[in-house]
């Protein structure tokens, strides 16, 4: 006979967990009791718990899984299969349908009323999933009123929006339409919409007929909406307004900047405007500051290579060289080195095009040629005003490579970012700007390599059992008959069945030695300095890469996508 493991209540629950005290348990069952309340409902109104603490110890209450809607984008089509009346009735949204069972997120799970109503609406079984109220009633809003509100929207813009023949150049003209409530609600829910969703980019382009919205999410492209290209001028307008750009120039391209607050934060963005065939297409590149999170242990959950550079950042003086594709995150490993030696006894000074992210106590400096301002000329400056730590945004030419590096050699840790594939690669991009090996190899002290991939889903993360000829391909060695499993995604809700969810780094940490100053200075090539550093323990992208997949964070195909370049 089968004996049936007792219920404990939520109060229990949470008492086991630390969330809440033994007084602060008497105190809510005792209000609770007096006024007819639910001992949750009571906690959250003192206090003593979040509505995430109360969803949580239900789903450990009665073993259903939890669902945390703030981190996921449901598909549209999913939704609408639970109808708005019921899912507003019974607060319930539809997450996923698996062959016959449809996963739903309900603030009350154990409503058997409600699970009822939705088989009999829907004609699928439906399995449960806790979430809070307040996360249920703002994805319900969300995605029900998103369609109509999109339609109507456009209707709303189109009328009254449209330029007659002659009218796309008046400045007048573009304005009133660019200043038109719809419009403005148009634009600011595709770059809501956009920060919502973690994007990097916004991309609107001019097509035949349509206006393509796209973003760029976790390093990819993602169509989320077109609209009719009679739109093309009132969007682009507005766009342009935004960044202070010029309404009436469409031959050449522009550039701007501006500060939106969206979410009750503020956000930057940058502006760049470019003429195409069927009209100017815009890119809003989106600089999240809350979201940057500047600490070294979090850039990547493989340390080896960072605990390299930890110690390297260290040093008094030298030059460290951060290098990679546009894309692989070399700006915010800067900015995270700086952030680690912004203490109140230095004096930084950064020089960079453009300043993404605002410091205290650090001067930074931003590039303008228009007035004579470029990154040699700034260092030159920078140089008498008694800096400790300086950071070049990027080495582009001899003038600038040359002048980091006698700042280097006067006593100043000099970091910068340079553009090559990998870390020994650096040393041939310098010597090939025209550096002497004898300045490269007495100023340079670390050069780091690195590239972003993408994470696998933790939601729905499955293990493999890796094949044997592809761990041998990939130079993994194996100890007796030990099992070695890789990683993937099935695809869930969470990461729109992609599998991947979130990036991580790989960093490669070239620290130059005597041996290796020695190959430099010899002219050595960059073959045999890599064999002379895998000899010490340098692991590279590759190795780097295949080591988050033994750790389960990310997939082989990304990794050797990642590293196609450099092995």
């Amino acid at each position: 006979m089968a004996v049936l493991k007792k219920i404990l209540p939520i109060g229990e629950i949470l008492l086991s967990k630390g969330v809440i005290s033994k007084a602060q348990l008497e105190e809510a069952l005792r209000i609770g009791k007096n006024t007819n309340t639910r001992a949750g409902k009571v906690m959250v109104s003192l206090g003593y718990a979040t509505d995430d603490d109360i969803a949580h110890a239900l789903a450990d209450q009665y073993r259903i899984p939890f669902f945390n809607l703030k981190d996921v984008i449901l598909d549209q089509k999913t939704v609408k299969i639970v109808p708005e009346a019921i899912a507003r009735r019974y607060l319930v949204i539809a997450l996923s349908l698996e062959g016959e069972v449809l996963n739903v997120a309900m603030a009350d799970p154990l409503n058997v009323f409600a699970v009822d109503e939705i088989k009999r609406a829907t004609k699928h079984q439906v399995k449960p999933h806790v979430c809070t109220e307040k996360d249920v009633v703002t994805a319900i809003d969300q995605y029900y009123s998103a369609e109509a509100s999109l339609e109507e929207m456009i209707r709303k813009t189109q009328k009254g929006t449209e330029l007659l023949k002659g009218e796309e150049d008046i400045p007048e003209k573009l304005e009133k339409i660019a200043g038109d409530t719809s419009v403005i609600q148009l634009v600011n829910q595709i770059i809501q919409r956009a920060v919502m969703d973690n994007a990097s980019d916004i991309h609107v382009e001019a097509d035949e007929d349509v206006l393509r919205v796209r973003l760029r999410i976790d390093g990819v492209l993602h169509e989320t909406m077109s609209v009719p290209m009679k739109l093309h001028a009132a969007v682009l307008s507005r766009i342009k307004i935004l960044g202070e750009l010029d309404i009436a120039e469409k031959r050449l391209p522009q550039d701007g900047r501006c500060v939106i607050k969206v979410a009750n934060r503020d956000i930057d963005f940058r502006i760049s405007t470019l003429p195409t065939i069927f009209g100017e297409k815009a890119v809003l590149r989106i600089l999240d500051k809350a979201a940057m999170v500047l600490e070294l242990e979090r850039l990547s959950p493989v340390a080896d290579s960072l605990d390299v550079l930890n110690r390297v950042i260290k040093r008094p003086f030298g030059m460290i060289l951060l290098t990679g594709p546009t894309g692989s995150g070399k700006t915010t490993t800067a900015y995270t080195l700086i952030n680690l030696l912004n203490v109140p006894g230095k004096n930084l000074v950064t020089v960079e095009d453009p300043v993404e992210y605002h410091f205290k106590r650090v001067n930074q400096v931003q590039v303008n040629p228009k007035v004579g301002i470029t990154f040699a000329s700034a260092l030159r400056h920078i140089l008498r005003q008694d800096p400790d730590t300086i950071l070049i945004g990027e080495i582009r030419d001899k003038e600038t490579a040359e002048i980091a590096i006698h700042a280097a050699l006067t006593g100043h840790l000099v970091i910068s970012t340079i553009h090559t594939n990998d870390a020994v690669g650096t040393i041939s991009r310098l010597l090939d700007m025209g550096i002497e090996p004898f300045l490269v190899a007495s100023s340079v002290i670390c050069i780091v390599g690195q590239r972003l991939i993408r994470k696998i889903c933790d939601a729905c993360k499955t293990s493999y059992p890796a094949d044997p000829k592809l761990l041998e391909d990939l130079g993994v060695k194996i100890s007796g008959d030990k099992a070695v499993n890789f990683y993937k995604g099935k695809g869930c809700p969470v990461c729109k069945g992609s599998g991947l969810k979130g990036r991580i780094g790989l960093y490669e940490v070239l620290v130059l030695d005597d041996e290796i100053k020695a190959m430099i200075l010899a002219k050595a090539n960059a073959n045999n300095i890599l064999d002379a550093a895998k000899k010490k323990g340098f692991n590279s992208l590759r190795v780097q890469g295949i080591k988050a997949c033994l750790g389960g964070y990310t997939s082989v195909e990304e990794v050797l996508q990642a590293t196609q370049d450099v092995e």
